[in-house]
């Protein structure tokens, strides 16, 4: 983590602070939009680092409409550990995220939802036994990063009690 907030500052941006170990950060930048910040973040880490990585990036805003449009708040409240936020890279449609519920239908209890560029999916009995897989996922619905809904709200209080202007979710590399 002491590695990651380095490279923020690096490239520029400011007041970086970490949330646990897995590369949830809180920055300021006043210059770029969340999508500019993800291509800019990408480039120097090819550049100055050598890693070929994803950057998913929310606002303080967007981190607020990801926690107000979870369509599961009842499995939030009574299991946030097996509620997660999936973040990616853009909207997936309609019919890939149908294509993905017909994948699991009858395989298990998960649900997935798309609202935007994050996926909801709550897993009643864990993802350790879950058939509803990371390739499974990624093949309808593209590279993403997963939070379960006690570290989404947890940087959600981070994001609105601060002066970060960009909450970047984690940096995951490429396979």
């Amino acid at each position: 983590m002491t590695d990651l907030r380095n490279f923020i500052t690096k490239v520029g941006l400011q007041d970086a602070r970490s949330l646990l170990q897995s590369g949830n950060l809180i920055f300021t930048s006043n210059v770029r939009t969340g999508a500019e910040l993800e291509r800019f973040l990408e480039s120097e880490a090819a550049e100055r680092l050598s890693l070929e990585v994803d950057f998913f990036v929310r606002t303080p805003e967007e981190w607020k409409t990801v926690i107000r449009q979870n369509p599961y708040r009842k499995e939030a409240e009574r299991d946030p550990g097996h509620l997660i936020a999936l973040f990616l890279k853009s909207a997936p449609n309609a019919e890939v995220v149908a294509a993905l519920q017909a994948d699991i239908k009858g395989k298990g209890p998960e649900i997935i939802t798309a609202k935007g560029k994050q996926a909801y999916i709550f897993y009643p009995n864990g993802m350790g036994r879950s058939k509803l897989t990371h390739v499974m996922i990624e093949k309808r619905l593209g590279r993403g990063t997963a939070r379960n809904w006690n570290t989404v709200l947890k940087l959600g209080i981070i994001a609105k009690t601060g002066s970060a202007k960009l909450t970047p979710v984690a940096p995951r590399r490429r396979i």
